[in-house]
């Protein structure tokens, strides 16, 4: 990118034009993530509890993000009598830039990136772990106790998470020898048991620990206890209204996408489709263009599948208590992640290779062949569904509906 500008700017302007269009490309994506992100929280919501969500704004309700937003811009933005004005003020931006800068290292196709770090899983891990100072500052300017203990709920909650997060991450790094994303993302091309998710039982283990870790990390249910609007109001960003209220779920739903990109560059085969032997965007396949057309769908398909599954979480398990959050952590996280981070590196040096072929194999065929079965076992049948009037359908059949005798 910096010799593009070179042909029209000399140095440093030419790097800081770079700076500009990486920045602005990636605050677009973002917003446009959480624009995308908001419209699903409310379908899926609505879908799980046999409602329709928005539908008047825009077709299927698309629009309604957008004129949310127009909203909290046009609201009026008011601090606390008793706030520290400054901290109060700081602390929004403060936790969007934290999960804005987990962008900057996040690969989304081979040397589709805007900084090819060599220890970009490092810089990842700690620019996103920062959002936790926004946080605690929002709880402290705020001059609210309620605020406050939200905050302090928030820090105890992610720097807890932090460990056993980690030390999942380290597992795919074990085995892939790098901490460079870009080159562990171009590690994993070919078919589908390249990824590392079917690298060995360790791997495959992690990936399901690193997702539980990191839907904690960026406070969703059911570990939401930072805002636990039930308990506190609505935690760490009671006193907030407008522009920043909106600029925390920006954070949000940007550290979501962001730790997604991460768990599918780590486990998920990147960018790669899994069914593809070869890499599209390298010499003599697809071309550099067509090639990182499709690794940019496939890597934010992948993502995007990720995200959906927090937002079905969400909607499906009940909050946890904070003893209760910070037990799972402690007690369970923590030594699974440990006996992980040393089986993998055993398995490494112990396990022969012909053990370890068939092992990944195994792992890859059973993944893929158990969702299929659930698949289609949801066709088997085309009558499940229906019921003579009176009678509950299903499992159900033959008991008499309480329902039936309403209009």
């Amino acid at each position: 990118m910096p010799d593009v500008w070179s042909e029209f700017l000399p140095h440093p302007w030419n790097l800081i034009a770079t700076g500009v269009v990486a920045a602005g490309a990636l605050f677009g994506f973002i917003g446009l993530s959480a624009f995308f992100g908001i419209w699903a929280e409310r379908k899926v919501s609505a879908r799980m509890q046999d409602r329709l969500g928005p539908t008047r704004v825009g077709p299927l309700g698309l629009l309604q993000s957008l004129a949310d937003g127009i909203k909290l811009i046009v609201k009026e933005d008011v601090a606390p009598a008793g706030s520290d004005k400054l901290l109060f003020r700081l602390a929004p931006y403060l936790a969007f830039c934290a999960s804005f800068c987990g962008f900057l290292a996040l690969p989304f196709g081979a040397g589709l990136v805007a900084q090819d770090l060599s220890v970009g899983v490092f810089f990842m891990l700690a620019v996103l772990s920062s959002e936790v100072f926004g946080i605690v500052l929002a709880g402290y300017a705020s001059a609210s106790k309620w605020s406050l203990f939200g905050g302090v709920r928030e820090a105890a909650q992610v720097v807890s998470y932090e460990v056993p997060r980690a030390m999942c991450v380290v597992v795919p790094v074990c085995v892939a020898g790098t901490l460079n994303l870009n080159v562990v993302g171009t590690q994993q091309a070919g078919w589908l048991w390249n990824w590392n998710l079917f690298h060995d039982p360790f791997t495959f283990v992690a990936f399901f620990i690193f997702f539980i870790t990191s839907t904690a990390s960026c406070k969703r249910a059911p570990f939401d206890l930072a805002e636990a609007e039930s308990e506190l109001v609505a935690g760490f960003h009671t006193e907030y209204s407008g522009i920043r209220w909106s600029y925390f779920f920006l954070a949000e739903y940007g550290s979501m996408f962001a730790v997604s990109g991460l768990a599918a560059l780590l486990f998920l085969g990147g960018w790669h489709t899994g069914f593809l032997p070869f890499e599209p965007s390298a010499p003599g396949q697809l071309g550099f263009w067509l090639g990182n057309l499709l690794n940019l769908i496939v890597f934010v398909g992948k993502c995007w599948a990720l995200v959906l599954v927090m937002i079905w979480v969400r909607w499906s398990f009940p909050r946890l208590r904070i003893d209760q959050v910070m037990m799972t952590c402690l007690k369970y996280f923590l030594p699974i992640s440990c006996v992980l981070l040393v089986g993998v590196c055993l398995w490494q040096l112990l396990v022969p290779a012909t053990v370890a072929l068939t092992i990944k194999y195994a792992l890859a065929f059973v993944s893929v062949l158990v969702p299929l079965t659930v698949f289609a076992s949801l066709f088997r049948s085309a009558g499940t569904a229906a019921a003579p009037a009176g009678q509950l359908p299903g499992a159900w059949s033959g008991q008499p509906s309480t329902l039936s005798g309403r209009q």
